[in-house]
């Protein structure tokens, strides 16, 4: 992807220098149970640091070039989506509210909760950021074998394609019916959540081709590839050898590849129902 010397996001906020150090050199091991114990019952884990005396501590940290310039490269996606946004929320007759994008490392605190760097990249609906630890870059191509930057655009842009389910009301819509559900039945409607986001970031990579000339030769293949090895079924047999189909959440391997290159090639929002009767 071309992105050096372009512009980068104002929308990016940089937590990689606080850390729950405290908890763990002050509290001791049974500190860190009480904390695992109130996440489990899904509590604040933050209150029960403060009570003891842990808070957030900023702290310097070492960076290696690499990771600043996935830094830069994140910010410079984000601003992509950005331009994209704005203009496909006009069209709409809608203002489209831009998405801060939060660095962490190890572990952040969001409006959504306690979460770590080995839940991924997630996006939260209350305080509308995507969370990213710039180490999952490094999962993907060690863990999962995909390499190239327009890999890690494809998970931005479908971060990003959450927040636009926010914005539409989508995103509250699916999680008010799912707690009306069954567990495998709530699966399978984030399941065309997840295939929706995918398809929005198909959408913004077609539009930021056409307006912004962001493409080198390959980048597509990896995004697909990226797309593909992050599918239900994929990690399933990756990482228990077998495949649950009423556990899927995020869709297979070959619906997320092509509901993302349904967006790419079509660039038409109107395609992008996921949620009509065998769309899925």
């Amino acid at each position: 992807m071309k992105y050096i010397g372009r512009r980068r996001s104002q929308n990016v906020e940089d937590r990689r220098g606080l850390s729950t150090g405290r908890m763990v050199a002050g509290g001791g091991l049974g500190t860190i149970a009480i904390v695992i114990i109130v996440m489990l019952l899904g509590g604040d884990p933050t209150e029960v640091l403060n009570q003891i005396g842990g808070s957030a501590n900023t702290e310097h940290i070492n960076t290696t070039p690499v990771e600043e310039e996935m830094a830069t490269f994140v910010s410079v996606v984000l601003a992509d989506t950005e331009e994209v946004w704005h203009k496909l929320f006009r069209q709409m007759g809608k203002t489209y509210r831009e998405p801060t994008l939060v660095l962490f490392r190890q572990q952040v605190q969001s409006a959504c909760g306690f979460s770590s760097a080995a839940s991924g990249p997630f996006y939260c609906s209350g305080d509308g950021k995507i969370y990213i630890d710039l180490s999952f870059c490094d999962v993907l191509r060690e863990r999962f074998g995909v390499h190239g930057d327009f890999a890690i655009a494809y998970v931005i842009a479908h971060e990003v394609g959450h927040h636009v389910q926010n914005l539409l009301g989508i995103l509250e819509q699916v999680q008010e019916t799912r707690q009306q559900l069954d567990q495998v039945e709530g699966n399978q409607l984030a399941v065309k959540l997840e295939l929706q986001a995918d398809f929005l970031a198909g959408v913004w990579a077609h539009h930021a081709q056409k307006m912004l000339d962001i493409l080198e030769s390959g980048d597509i293949e990896e995004a697909t590839n990226a797309a593909s090895a992050v599918g239900d079924d994929a990690i399933q047999m990756k990482t228990q050898g077998r495949i649950v189909p009423d556990a899927f959440t995020h869709g297979t391997a070959k619906q997320r590849k092509t509901w993302f290159l349904k967006g790419f090639q079509t660039g038409d929002l109107n395609d992008g129902n996921t949620f009509r009767q065998g769309a899925v």
